[in-house]
């Protein structure tokens, strides 16, 4: 089996050659190729994960190339974990905003919208390629705005579903807590992407919800920084992303008192890549944790495996993941892009049945939704007036002021990665 990572210079990728080396026997891979446009951060994250390999005993190789064209042949799976433009256009996707009295997140909100604008032309050309190259290869997307992503590939007709660690990492954590392995543990997850609830934790068909908020209720609300009487009230966790939306402004003050995570962020990849450089490093270092990402390599081996058949699961695994609503969420549009538990098959991802949605999430998952929507025809079609409509669809921004005075800032900052901003 060969599997292509399309942004192989990450500095995540040894997290995804660990899981690799691990989990061999979930997924055997014969042949992992790195691929990026930076040989540099090729030749550092290459070496380390041909020596995790071999630490490990796996018995597969690794490669690294520049030339995507070159090493889509073969390939069972792709990979797309992407940052177009790097931590600097990540530093003005989370301050531009700031400067107009916005949230500025890198995936939420204006950053992410501008993260979009960058990133989705390019993907949609690197999916032409395998089509052409390898037509019967799965495309897994990590690529941030994930939703946004791939609804733009699934709207072009590309076999890609969506993929994000933040249900692997609850069920980590509530595994942790009940002394579980975290494949035992069953979410009831719903929502779009980075705009999802837990509703219910089963374990071994017991729903371990009203535990969790009487025993670990502080712990959760620490992590999520979201109150504990709210998750409570509603029997619910949300995800630490629903905090822009539910303490605006207190997000927005912290940010502006301590500046950009992308700053912090460069720091670590800085970091990493020294410890990259020492020949003799054959694990992944624990700053990486401090990177994010934490599980990607677990839930890419699932979702990769499952598609590819090797779960042995008879009617399919069942995971979270980013696909079309098709009738899910009703009162969104079939071709919405939502994040819910999903039984995993050859044939795809097909979002299991879930349960009527309250209102106050169902208002904040449509208003969302159909920023998104914008948001793909802005990244498709270009304009000022597109990427306006855009930001002032999304509940974080929703002024006409406001909106405009963003979209100019926002083209402004990244012409150069949008051709049509420059005619």
């Amino acid at each position: 089996m060969k599997l292509v990572v399309v942004g192989g210079g990450s500095t995540y990728t040894p997290e995804l050659a660990d899981g690799f080396a691990r989990l061999r026997d979930t997924l055997p891979v014969d042949e992992l190729v790195l691929v990026d446009p930076d040989q540099e951060r090729l030749d550092l994250v290459g070496g380390v994960a041909a020596r995790i390999f071999a630490r490990q005993g796996h018995p597969g190789t690794v490669s690294t190339g520049t030339d995507l064209d070159a090493h889509l042949d073969g390939a069972s799976a792709v990979l797309l974990q992407l940052r177009i433009g790097g931590q600097a256009a990540r530093h003005t996707d989370e301050t531009v905003p700031l400067g107009c009295g916005c949230i500025g997140q890198e995936t939420t909100g204006a950053g992410g919208l501008a993260k979009a604008l960058r990133t989705v032309p390019t993907v949609l050309d690197i999916a032409e390629r395998i089509a052409e190259r390898a037509p019967d290869a799965w495309i897994v997307d990590f690529t941030n705005p994930v939703g946004i992503v791939t609804r733009a590939l699934l709207d072009a007709g590309h076999r890609a579903v969506g993929l994000c660690n933040v249900a692997k990492g609850f069920q980590h954590t509530f595994g942790e807590w009940f002394g579980v392995d975290p494949e035992r543990v069953e979410l009831d997850h719903i929502g779009l992407n980075h705009l999802t609830w837990e509703r219910g934790v089963r374990i071994g068909g017991v729903d371990m919800m009203p535990r969790i908020l009487d025993e670990y209720g502080e712990a959760l609300a620490a992590r999520v920084r979201i109150p504990l009487e709210l998750m409570r009230r509603h029997g619910v966790v949300p995800s630490y992303y629903l905090r822009f939306y539910y303490a605006h402004d207190a997000v927005l003050a912290e940010q502006l008192a301590e500046g950009s995570r992308a700053e912090q962020v460069a720091e670590i990849e800085r970091q990493l890549f020294g410890l990259y450089a020492d020949p003799a490093l054959d694990t992944k270092p624990a700053l990486l944790e401090r990177r994010g990402g934490a599980y990607y390599s677990e839930a890419a081996i699932s979702l990769v495996a499952g598609l590819l058949g090797d779960t042995g699961e008879a009617e399919g695994e069942v995971q979270v993941a980013n696909v079309r609503n098709h009738g899910t969420m009703p009162f969104l549009a079939d071709d919405a892009v939502i994040e819910v538990p999903c039984r995993i098959g050859a044939d795809g991802a097909v979002p299991l049945p879930v349960a009527p949605v309250d209102p106050l999430q169902a208002g904040l998952i449509a208003h969302v939704s159909a920023y998104e929507e914008l948001a793909v025809r802005a990244a498709l079609h270009g304009g000022l007036g597109r990427v306006e409509d855009a930001l002032l669809a999304h509940p974080l921004i929703g002024q006409t002021d406001t909106a405009r005075r963003l979209a100019a800032e926002l083209v402004a900052v990244n012409r150069d990665f949008l051709p049509w901003a420059r005619k």
